[in-house]
């Protein structure tokens, strides 16, 4: 069962950024997308600017922006990019399972 499958289950997500940057609110704009279809009023998304707040990096241990991260439902998740790649997104924070086989969608494609 993906974490999306919990019924009332709340997502805390925080998205740290440098800044208003294109990337940064690609970043933004790519989360709010994929928590509206995924998650649709059970997420809360946090933006914390390194920029104007460098001191927070520490507490989630940020060592590149943008990056994303998961602190409820446990455990942690942490994604770093533009969140662009929408499969690995959902697969980072457990809203979808990844698929194995051979051929499949997502998997090693055909031989």
């Amino acid at each position: 069962m993906t974490e999306a499958e919990k019924p009332g289950e709340n997502w805390e997500l925080r998205l740290y950024v440098a800044g208003q940057t294109p990337k940064s609110l690609k970043a933004f704009a790519n989360l709010k997308k994929i928590c509206e279809e995924h998650l649709k009023g059970r997420y809360r998304i946090e933006i914390i600017d390194l920029i104007e707040n460098p001191k927070l990096a520490r507490g989630d241990q940020i060592l590149a922006i943008p990056t994303l991260v998961r602190k409820l439902p446990p455990p942690i998740r942490k994604i770093i990019g533009d969140l662009s790649d929408t499969e690995k997104v959902l697969v980072g924070l457990n809203l979808k399972s990844v698929n194995r086989g051979i051929g499949e969608s997502g998997g090693w494609g055909s031989l």
